[in-house]
């Protein structure tokens, strides 16, 4: 433990790194600044000035969601490049296996969770059929950017052209 005197005071470090990781994954988790605050028992300003000294980018938070692509790997590259925050892209053939390697009960819970995760993004993209497109609206109520790729139900992986993908995000991020 890495102790630290500081005139009549003696600070432990690893208290202090882990009181930040704390604050940090609540923060990351969804949870509001007061809220984190209060859990903590930490005053809010300290919560907003840690994520000041910390913050690289400004910006709206993306989510990408995306099947059946035929060129995933192609897209999952621009969207990497592009600083997404969260891509999830899948091939007809993953989106099937998806399905069939969960009980009923382990599938809804991977979908709650994947429910969870695009709702606590700022946008969505999501890169599917028309009926998909509203699904993902009408559950999430909240901005999403639909790019369809066909109408439902589509059976097999479509090509997505990388161009017109990287012209949205970069749009979506203005």
């Amino acid at each position: 433990m890495e102790l630290i005197r500081l005139g009549g005071k003696i600070i432990s470090r690893r208290k202090i790194d882990q009181v930040i990781n704390n604050i940090l994954n609540l923060r990351a988790g969804g949870l509001s600044q007061t809220e984190v605050a209060s859990r903590l028992e930490v005053d809010r300003t300290l919560v907003c000035r840690l994520e000041n000294l910390g913050e690289i980018r400004k910006g709206r938070r993306l989510a990408v969601f995306g099947f059946p692509i035929l060129n995933k790997k192609e897209i999952k590259d621009v969207l990497e490049r592009e600083g997404v925050d969260f891509i999830f892209l899948m091939s007809e053939e993953e989106r099937w296996e998806f399905v069939k390697q969960k009980s009923g009960v382990d599938l809804l819970d991977s979908l709650m969770d994947l429910i969870a995760m695009a709702h606590s993004f700022d946008q969505v993209l999501v890169i599917g059929s028309n009926q998909r497109i509203k699904i993902f609206e009408a559950v999430l109520d909240k901005e999403v950017v639909g790019f369809e790729i066909g109408e439902s139900p589509i059976q097999e992986d479509k090509y997505v052209d990388p161009g017109k993908i990287l012209e949205l995000v970069r749009v979506i991020r203005e």
